[in-house]
């Protein structure tokens, strides 16, 4: 099972640093993710690492926000930086198997609040 946390409440501008830990290992895992869902709003894509470290970014956290991974530990990271009230979602960490399969955590809260 996958455990994400690092959520919380912080002001416009501030910084929040989220982890996310799966129960695999290394030879079961193709891609990790972050998504995020806005109330009302579809679950989108936030950041993407491959087991070999490639990075993907959505637009608009690009610049903004890094993806990093700890594979002796089966944890990725979202170090996310100068906040907007846009960013409040909840957010979700996703460890995609080699054949596809998806394997989800429970979502962590991030509020941005001005």
């Amino acid at each position: 099972q996958l455990q994400a946390s690092g959520g919380g409440s912080v002001q416009v501008g501030g910084s929040l640093r989220l982890s996310c830990k799966a129960n695999m290992t290394v030879y079961e895992v193709g891609t990790m993710d972050w998504y995020r869902q806005a109330p009302g709003r579809q679950r989108e894509l936030v950041a993407r690492i491959t087991r070999g470290g490639q990075t993907t970014y959505g637009v608009a956290v690009r610049g903004r926000f890094t993806i990093s991974r700890d594979m002796s530990m089966m944890t990725i990271f979202l170090e996310m930086n100068d906040l907007k009230p846009e960013d409040t979602a909840v957010y979700y960490c996703n460890f995609r198997n080699s054949d596809y399969t998806d394997n989800w955590g429970e979502g962590t809260l991030v509020t941005v609040s001005s």
